[in-house]
């Protein structure tokens, strides 16, 4: 079993906690890594490029002259592929870009990326970090305590006066423990866990 130090928003060190090597001691393969991240950037991707078919376009109702007898190009309809302005062949739609991998893979990838803050030692377990009202400024008053920069901070359960007092912070997000994912662990240089939030994560990723 690893094991850590436990701090304060002081940085005071108030105890240790041992952690289970099933979550933060996986050896690390960087390619699983790229495949979880790679998918969840498809997901959030909006993919709403949109042309007009030439069933789309504006007009187009009359044929533009007579089939015979003028000397040009037989022409049904001025929303044809091949006019300007006309319509678009092809073109892109509005699409889902999105794909899932295997409900193991990305459970292993979020274990990989765990361990791999904890071996970086990059990881800080904080035994509470409660804000009594919605103010940036306290919140960076412990950011200066903990000397973190860029960090994300995970909490057991929705806190308002957390989450609102850190969004105007660069390089800083506040997120449940229900949705921590590879690509933020990744993104911040420092992760930092309220102590209750190793056993829910016990809960969802080892039951």
């Amino acid at each position: 079993m690893a094991a850590t130090d436990v701090y304060n928003t002081d940085n005071k060190k108030v105890g240790e906690l041992e952690l289970n090597e099933s979550l933060f001691g996986v050896k690390v393969k960087p390619h699983i890594l790229h495949d979880v991240v790679r998918m969840q950037l498809a997901k959030r991707r909006a993919g709403n490029a949109c042309t007009k078919t030439r069933s789309e376009v504006r007009g187009g109702g009359a044929k533009p002259w007579r089939q015979k007898g003028t000397g040009r190009a037989r022409a049904g309809t001025r929303r044809s592929p091949t006019w300007r302005g006309g319509g678009t062949m092809f073109g892109p739609k509005p699409r889902d870009y999105g794909y899932l991998l295997p409900k193991k893979m990305r459970r292993l990838g979020l274990c990989m990326a765990l361990s791999a803050r904890f071996s970086e030692d990059r990881l800080l377990v904080l035994d509470e970090f409660q804000m009594d009202e919605i103010k940036t400024k306290n919140f960076k008053k412990v950011m200066e305590n903990l000397n973190i920069e860029n960090g994300l901070f995970v909490i057991p359960e929705q806190d308002e006066n957390l989450e609102k007092s850190s969004r105007n912070i660069p390089g800083v997000k506040v997120i449940c423990t229900a949705g921590l994912n590879v690509y933020d662990i990744l993104h911040h240089h420092r992760l930092v866990l309220l102590k209750p939030c190793i056993d829910q994560l016990h809960e969802r990723l080892l039951s």
